[in-house]
């Protein structure tokens, strides 16, 4: 007869506990459990995705909201400005235009309207908006608008020869584009 040893003893224990192991894991109740452990795993995933587009749809609405405060503050003067150009359009053809023989007669008067220019340049400079002046500078379709071509000696073809109307920026943004004539070469 065989005696039972620790050895023995301890085989015998853990085949009994490999077979109740085997036993559970088989059982339907298990594996019941284990279908719904799974079940629970893959809804928890799909939560937590969803919650970080969620986290990250909501950082980008607020990114965007926050760009758009800026631009609005950026850009709010645009219409002002918009309204402002015809009176220093004005302003400037009235001191380009007036005719030599008036020049002395009208001095006091040019030079108040002179003064005036002057005051919307500076308001104008204070809310970063720039003047797009290009006399003789190269055509750049961004911020001109050619009304005609000329044939010249004096210039190189693509050149502005005139401006006609000056162009305005708001913060590096185009408010109107200049109207000039370029240059063209001889055919």
């Amino acid at each position: 007869m065989k005696k039972n040893t620790p050895d023995h003893d301890a085989e015998n224990e853990s085949n009994s506990d490999k077979s109740k192991l085997t036993e559970l894991l088989e059982h339907p109740s298990y594996q019941e459990l284990m279908q719904k452990l799974d079940e629970a795993e893959k809804k928890a995933s799909e939560n937590w995705e969803r919650a970080l587009r969620l986290q990250a749809d909501s950082e980008n609405a607020m990114r965007r909201a926050e760009r758009d405060v800026a631009n609005a503050h950026k850009y709010a003067l645009e219409k002002f400005v918009a309204e402002l150009l015809p009176i220093v359009d004005s302003l400037e053809l009235c001191i380009s235009n007036v005719p030599n023989e008036m020049q002395e007669a009208a001095g006091s008067v040019i030079e108040g309207v002179r003064l005036t220019l002057k005051m919307f340049y500076t308001a104008f400079e204070k809310f970063g908006i720039k003047q797009v002046n290009p006399l003789s500078e190269p055509f750049d379709p961004e911020f001109q608008q050619a009304i005609s071509m000329q044939e010249t000696d004096t210039a190189k073809p693509g050149t502005v020869i005139s401006v006609l109307q000056k162009g305005y920026t708001l913060n590096n943004r185009l408010i109107r584009p200049a109207l000039v004539t370029v240059a063209k070469g001889k055919e």
